[in-house]
């Protein structure tokens, strides 16, 4: 199963097609406002509004054997820890040796937001490289869970 938190998501379509050349049954997340899929290996759930409801509803589900689309890293963190595979939307692949890291340098840089008013941004932009890594990273992390799962 590839469970994908779909809100704010930029790759969706790949997501879907990944899916279905490989067969494998998709879960679109959100709070709603997404366009249903005639595709029936997509699901579409919609969760109720509220903060990290989504992200709740993957949580709950997600294991070993699944793969979990995020840009959140607590829900990434959450995921990992029960043995789902995890990638970010630019291919960055989420795992036990990385997390612990990433958490520590998301709450820093919250950190930081929080003291200094003029320290905003919003990063870089989404490139066609980072369409094409998500594609090669979620064909591969695929794969490996499918491995996984019937080991």
């Amino acid at each position: 199963m590839i469970y994908v938190d779909a809100d704010a998501c930029p790759v969706k379509a790949e997501a879907e097609r990944v899916a279905t050349r490989q067969g494998v049954a998709l879960a679109f997340v959100s709070n709603g406002g997404l366009r249903p899929s005639a595709n029936p290996l997509v699901q579409m759930v919609y969760v109720p509004d509220g903060p990290d409801e989504a992200d709740k509803w993957i949580a709950d589900r997600a294991g070993r054997g699944d793969v979990v689309v995020t840009g959140d890293i607590p829900l990434a963190a959450k995921c990992v820890a029960a043995g789902a595979r995890v990638l970010r939307h630019n291919g960055e692949v989420f795992t036990p040796a990385n997390i612990g890291q990433l958490l520590a340098t998301r709450d820093l840089m919250a950190d930081l937001r929080a003291a200094d008013p003029f320290r905003q941004g919003g990063g870089r932009p989404f490139t066609k490289a980072d369409r094409s890594r998500f594609l090669d990273a979620l064909d591969r992390e695929l794969t490996a869970a499918r491995k996984e799962a019937s080991a």
